[in-house]
Protein backbone atom coordinates (compact mmCIF):
# COMPACT_ATOMS: atom_id res chain seq x y z
CA UNK A 1 0.00 0.00 0.00
CA UNK A 2 0.91 3.87 -0.37
CA UNK A 3 0.45 5.68 2.81
CA UNK A 4 0.57 8.74 3.90
CA UNK A 5 1.30 9.59 7.58
CA UNK A 6 1.02 13.31 8.62
CA UNK A 7 3.32 14.13 11.98
CA UNK A 8 6.04 12.14 13.09
CA UNK A 9 5.73 12.28 16.96
CA UNK A 10 6.10 9.39 18.78
CA UNK A 11 2.69 8.03 17.75
CA UNK A 12 3.46 8.77 13.65
CA UNK A 13 7.40 7.46 14.26
CA UNK A 14 6.01 4.30 15.27
CA UNK A 15 3.64 3.69 12.68
CA UNK A 16 6.10 5.03 10.18
CA UNK A 17 8.40 2.24 11.38
CA UNK A 18 5.52 -0.46 11.44
CA UNK A 19 4.16 0.02 7.85
CA UNK A 20 7.63 0.50 6.27
CA UNK A 21 9.01 -2.60 8.44
CA UNK A 22 5.83 -4.65 6.37
CA UNK A 23 7.66 -3.51 2.75
CA UNK A 24 4.65 -0.44 2.42
CA UNK A 25 5.40 2.61 0.76
CA UNK A 26 5.37 5.07 3.23
CA UNK A 27 5.40 8.84 3.18
CA UNK A 28 6.05 10.96 6.45
CA UNK A 29 5.42 15.01 6.57
CA UNK A 30 6.30 17.04 9.08
CA UNK A 31 7.06 20.46 10.01
CA UNK A 32 10.07 20.17 11.99
CA UNK A 33 13.33 18.23 10.03
CA UNK A 34 14.15 17.21 13.48
CA UNK A 35 11.79 15.02 14.35
CA UNK A 36 12.23 12.63 11.38
CA UNK A 37 15.27 11.25 13.49
CA UNK A 38 12.95 9.38 15.71
CA UNK A 39 12.18 7.36 12.70
CA UNK A 40 15.88 5.87 12.65
CA UNK A 41 18.27 4.23 10.48
CA UNK A 42 15.98 1.25 8.94
CA UNK A 43 13.18 3.32 7.66
CA UNK A 44 13.32 2.89 4.05
CA UNK A 45 10.53 5.39 3.30
CA UNK A 46 10.39 9.06 2.35
CA UNK A 47 10.20 12.32 4.52
CA UNK A 48 8.85 15.84 3.63
CA UNK A 49 9.16 19.04 5.66
CA UNK A 50 5.35 20.71 5.36
CA UNK A 51 1.86 20.73 6.64
CA UNK A 52 -0.19 18.11 5.97
CA UNK A 53 -2.92 20.31 4.78
CA UNK A 54 -0.79 22.10 1.74
CA UNK A 55 -2.29 20.70 -1.89
CA UNK A 56 0.65 21.71 -3.60
CA UNK A 57 2.54 19.28 -1.53
CA UNK A 58 0.07 16.58 -1.26
CA UNK A 59 0.80 16.36 -4.73
CA UNK A 60 3.94 16.49 -4.64
CA UNK A 61 4.31 13.64 -2.62
CA UNK A 62 1.62 11.60 -4.90
CA UNK A 63 -1.61 11.94 -2.83
CA UNK A 64 -3.40 10.77 -5.99
CA UNK A 65 -2.29 7.02 -5.41
CA UNK A 66 -2.36 6.76 -1.90
CA UNK A 67 -4.30 4.15 -0.34
CA UNK A 68 -4.71 5.64 3.27
CA UNK A 69 -3.81 9.11 4.90
CA UNK A 70 -3.47 9.43 8.48
CA UNK A 71 -2.78 12.24 10.35
CA UNK A 72 -1.90 12.12 13.67
CA UNK A 73 0.03 15.19 14.67
CA UNK A 74 -0.31 16.83 18.58
CA UNK A 75 -3.17 19.26 17.19
CA UNK A 76 -6.31 18.30 16.67
CA UNK A 77 -7.23 20.97 14.15
CA UNK A 78 -4.26 20.12 12.05
CA UNK A 79 -5.61 16.58 12.23
CA UNK A 80 -9.06 17.59 10.96
CA UNK A 81 -8.41 19.66 8.18
CA UNK A 82 -5.67 17.58 6.71
CA UNK A 83 -8.17 14.76 6.95
CA UNK A 84 -10.84 16.35 5.39
CA UNK A 85 -8.70 17.84 2.52
CA UNK A 86 -7.08 13.70 2.02
CA UNK A 87 -10.93 13.14 2.21
CA UNK A 88 -12.77 15.49 0.24
CA UNK A 89 -10.81 17.12 -2.26
CA UNK A 90 -8.45 14.04 -2.97
CA UNK A 91 -10.88 11.43 -2.40
CA UNK A 92 -8.45 8.60 -0.64
CA UNK A 93 -10.11 5.63 0.34
CA UNK A 94 -9.00 5.33 3.94
CA UNK A 95 -8.77 8.48 5.95
CA UNK A 96 -7.79 8.51 9.85
CA UNK A 97 -7.35 11.41 11.91
CA UNK A 98 -6.30 11.92 15.77
CA UNK A 99 -8.37 13.84 18.01
CA UNK A 100 -7.50 14.29 21.65
CA UNK A 101 -10.77 16.58 22.33
CA UNK A 102 -13.63 13.55 22.54
CA UNK A 103 -16.70 15.83 22.35
CA UNK A 104 -14.78 17.28 18.83
CA UNK A 105 -14.18 13.34 18.42
CA UNK A 106 -17.65 12.36 18.18
CA UNK A 107 -18.86 15.91 16.20
CA UNK A 108 -16.56 14.74 13.48
CA UNK A 109 -17.02 10.90 13.23
CA UNK A 110 -20.48 11.87 12.99
CA UNK A 111 -19.53 13.63 9.67
CA UNK A 112 -18.03 10.66 8.48
CA UNK A 113 -14.46 10.80 9.25
CA UNK A 114 -12.13 7.84 10.49
CA UNK A 115 -11.51 9.60 14.06
CA UNK A 116 -9.14 7.69 16.71
CA UNK A 117 -9.39 9.35 19.75
CA UNK A 118 -6.67 8.23 22.00
CA UNK A 119 -7.79 10.03 25.36
CA UNK A 120 -11.32 8.00 24.79
CA UNK A 121 -9.29 4.08 23.79
CA UNK A 122 -7.10 4.90 27.10
CA UNK A 123 -10.17 6.41 29.39
CA UNK A 124 -11.49 3.18 28.18
CA UNK A 125 -9.03 0.74 28.48
CA UNK A 126 -7.97 1.79 31.99
CA UNK A 127 -11.80 1.80 33.01
CA UNK A 128 -12.15 -2.22 31.69
CA UNK A 129 -8.61 -2.90 33.84
CA UNK A 130 -10.07 -1.49 36.61
CA UNK A 131 -13.62 -2.34 36.88
CA UNK A 132 -13.80 -5.57 34.19
CA UNK A 133 -10.20 -7.06 34.50
CA UNK A 134 -11.12 -10.22 31.66
CA UNK A 135 -13.23 -7.56 29.47
CA UNK A 136 -12.55 -5.18 27.07
CA UNK A 137 -14.91 -3.25 25.04
CA UNK A 138 -13.02 -1.73 23.29
CA UNK A 139 -10.83 -4.43 21.26
CA UNK A 140 -14.13 -4.58 18.98
CA UNK A 141 -15.66 -1.26 18.23
CA UNK A 142 -19.57 -2.46 18.68
CA UNK A 143 -21.48 -1.51 22.31
CA UNK A 144 -22.97 -5.08 21.33
CA UNK A 145 -19.47 -7.08 21.35
CA UNK A 146 -16.60 -7.48 23.80
CA UNK A 147 -13.37 -9.28 24.41
CA UNK A 148 -13.08 -11.71 27.15
CA UNK A 149 -10.21 -13.48 28.90
CA UNK A 150 -10.33 -16.85 30.34
CA UNK A 151 -7.84 -18.41 32.20
CA UNK A 152 -8.17 -22.20 31.98
CA UNK A 153 -8.19 -24.46 35.21
CA UNK A 154 -9.92 -26.80 37.28
CA UNK A 155 -12.83 -28.66 35.33
CA UNK A 156 -12.37 -26.58 32.09
CA UNK A 157 -8.89 -28.40 31.34
CA UNK A 158 -8.87 -31.53 29.24
CA UNK A 159 -12.47 -29.92 27.58
CA UNK A 160 -12.63 -29.09 23.47
CA UNK A 161 -13.03 -25.13 22.02
CA UNK A 162 -16.34 -26.87 20.90
CA UNK A 163 -17.37 -27.90 24.75
CA UNK A 164 -16.94 -24.22 25.40
CA UNK A 165 -18.32 -22.04 22.91
CA UNK A 166 -22.00 -20.82 23.84
CA UNK A 167 -23.67 -20.48 20.44
CA UNK A 168 -25.17 -16.46 20.28
CA UNK A 169 -23.07 -15.30 23.17
CA UNK A 170 -19.71 -16.23 23.52
CA UNK A 171 -17.01 -17.77 20.94
CA UNK A 172 -12.97 -18.62 21.67
CA UNK A 173 -11.05 -16.82 19.01
CA UNK A 174 -7.70 -17.28 20.18
CA UNK A 175 -5.64 -19.09 22.70
CA UNK A 176 -2.59 -18.42 24.67
CA UNK A 177 -0.04 -20.68 25.64
CA UNK A 178 3.64 -21.16 26.58
CA UNK A 179 4.57 -21.49 22.87
CA UNK A 180 2.33 -18.28 21.67
CA UNK A 181 -0.92 -17.86 20.16
CA UNK A 182 -2.86 -19.76 17.99
CA UNK A 183 -6.35 -19.77 16.23
CA UNK A 184 -7.95 -23.45 17.48
CA UNK A 185 -10.11 -25.15 15.83
CA UNK A 186 -13.19 -26.49 17.25
CA UNK A 187 -11.44 -29.68 18.25
CA UNK A 188 -8.71 -27.74 20.66
CA UNK A 189 -7.84 -29.63 23.37
CA UNK A 190 -7.67 -27.51 26.56
CA UNK A 191 -4.85 -27.63 28.44
CA UNK A 192 -4.31 -26.30 32.30
CA UNK A 193 -3.16 -22.29 32.47
CA UNK A 194 -4.19 -21.92 28.60
CA UNK A 195 -5.52 -18.52 28.20
CA UNK A 196 -8.82 -18.21 25.71
CA UNK A 197 -9.65 -15.19 24.17
CA UNK A 198 -13.29 -14.92 22.85
CA UNK A 199 -15.81 -12.48 21.76
CA UNK A 200 -18.87 -12.54 23.93
CA UNK A 201 -22.18 -10.71 23.47
CA UNK A 202 -22.10 -7.75 25.75
CA UNK A 203 -25.80 -8.58 27.23
CA UNK A 204 -24.44 -12.18 27.85
CA UNK A 205 -21.13 -11.09 30.50
CA UNK A 206 -22.55 -11.82 33.67
CA UNK A 207 -24.50 -15.32 32.30
CA UNK A 208 -20.94 -16.31 30.85
CA UNK A 209 -18.68 -15.38 33.94
CA UNK A 210 -21.18 -17.45 36.32
CA UNK A 211 -21.25 -20.34 33.38
CA UNK A 212 -17.08 -20.16 34.08
CA UNK A 213 -17.22 -19.21 37.39
CA UNK A 214 -15.40 -15.99 37.36
CA UNK A 215 -16.63 -14.68 40.49
CA UNK A 216 -13.97 -12.01 40.01
CA UNK A 217 -14.38 -9.05 37.78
Amino acid sequence: MYIIIVGCGRVGAELAKLLSGENHDVVVIDKSQESFSRLGNTFNGLTMVGNGFDLELLKQVGIEKADAFCSVTNGDNTNLISAQVAKKIFHVSKVFARVYDPQRAHIYAALGLNIISGTMLFSAMLRDKIIESRFSSYLIESKDLGVMEIEVKDSLAGKTIKDINISGDFIVVALRRMQGVIIPDPTTILKNKDILLGVVKVDSLQAVREKFHLGEK
